[in-house]
């Protein structure tokens, strides 16, 4: 309800005192004045083109109907002078708190969400942009938080994926394994677990697969025991210690360290042996147990033990330690055995009935070419690492044994 001279005089004299007040977080404000920025009223404003597009014969029907009109160049700045007030200002100057998501602590068995942080982090562009635009609109309060201008956390307390994320560490942390050995066992829980779970800026539980396969070692350290000391009982009555060999229980750490990691995917709750890459036939004693072959290689002297009798007894040769060719000592297993076989090694080939292997191609079997065994043969004819036997008793621990039964080998 003004005329063009009366609207035109208040918007020009409305710059004389002109200042934009900022509103920041924790209440503080600033100001950018006219002044600052040489703000001028644009003499070549778009004003004129409003007037002279009204028709006056048609008030009649305006009185009926809002009409708005919306101009963009009313006023002029200093861009210089503009960026440098911004520059100034002490919301962009001031120590940066940068934004945090929600966090989540453990603590008493579950996890606890932390809340988020909004810091005080200002988006330069867009405040500088928001400012502008005030300006330009004769606008004299701009909220910087409702307008954007300050980074802000992708995800807070309220945010589904928050809710989501605690579900799924909660149920990663009441995984249970419990590990048999034997007598023995290890419980894993979430009082360690949640030692293995990390929580990305996107909120995607990660499990640290390293510390996973570090915590598989660990058990394999303690509880493996492929090439351990073991005292042994002979049958001659003496305790030896058979020192090495391949023969024991031997965690697969790959595989059981996959396992592992989706146990606790699933939250499970469970008792279970780890997957083993060998097993013994007993987590008692020496892990021989009551079914074995014993080779006493001092004495040149085979016995064969089913279910704790003596199946099988005799005389052996063994391999020549006068050509580096000795027979291994240790615990080991037999691989798996073969009803006749052709041998085959540097200088000979030779063709057997019983082929029983417990080290690579040293193995039991028998050897028709010979007349005699026992005694100190195997010091000059003695074998390039197998222990030959007769062919009787070839035949009767063929009959009997099975692929991963023990073989003893040691000196006296």
């Amino acid at each position: 309800m003004k005329s063009y001279e009366d609207a035109d005089y208040i918007i020009r004299n409305y710059i004389k005192d002109y200042e934009l007040q900022l509103i920041e977080r924790n209440g503080e404000t600033e100001f950018i004045t006219g002044h600052d920025i040489e703000l001028q009223y644009n003499e070549m404003n778009s004003i004129t083109k409003i007037y002279q597009e009204q028709k006056s014969f048609q008030w009649i029907s305006s009185l009926f109907k809002g009409q708005g009109y919306y101009v963009t160049d009313l006023y002029n700045y200093h861009n210089e002078k503009l960026e440098e007030a911004i520059n100034k200002l002490m919301c962009i100057n001031k120590d940066m708190l940068d934004p945090q998501n929600v966090s989540f602590k453990y603590s008493n068995g579950i996890y606890e969400v932390i809340e988020e942080v909004y810091g005080n982090k200002i988006i330069k562009e867009k405040l500088s942009e928001e400012i502008k635009k005030n300006i330009i609109r004769g606008k004299t309060s701009l909220d910087l938080d409702i307008k954007l201008c300050y980074e802000n956390p992708k995800y807070i307390l309220s945010s589904d994926k928050t809710y989501q994320t605690k579900n799924l560490l909660n149920k990663y942390v009441a995984t249970k394994i419990t590990y048999n050995f034997g007598n023995e066992n290890e419980i894993l829980e979430g009082n360690l677990i949640n030692k293995w779970l990390h929580v990305n800026e996107n909120l995607d539980v990660i499990i640290n697969k390293n510390a996973v396969m570090k915590y598989v070692k660990g058990l394999g350290r303690k509880y493996d025991t492929v090439g351990e000391t073991r005292n042994f009982k002979t049958s001659t009555g003496k305790i030896v210690e058979v020192i090495g060999g391949l023969y024991g229980w031997k965690i697969n750490q790959a595989k059981e360290t996959k396992a592992l990691i989706e146990n606790i995917k699933l939250g499970n709750v469970i008792e279970k042996e780890p997957i083993y890459t060998q097993k013994a036939l007993s987590r008692d004693g020496n892990e021989i147990g009551n079914t074995y072959v014993e080779i006493n290689i001092t004495n040149q002297y085979l016995w064969f033990y089913k279910d704790g009798k003596l199946i099988a007894q005799g005389a052996i040769v063994t391999g020549n330690p006068n050509k580096g060719n000795s027979t291994v000592v240790g615990t080991y297993m037999l691989n798996y055995k073969q009803n006749g076989a052709t041998l085959i090694g540097l200088g000979y080939e030779v063709n057997v009935n019983y082929w029983m292997p417990f080290y690579g191609n040293m193995g039991i079997h028998d050897a028709n070419w010979r007349n005699s065994f026992g005694g100190e043969i195997y010091k000059s004819k003695g074998t390039h690492g197998c222990v030959n036997v007769p062919l009787y008793l070839a035949k009767t621990i063929f009959e009997n044994i099975e692929a991963g039964i023990p073989v003893i080998s040691y000196e006296e």
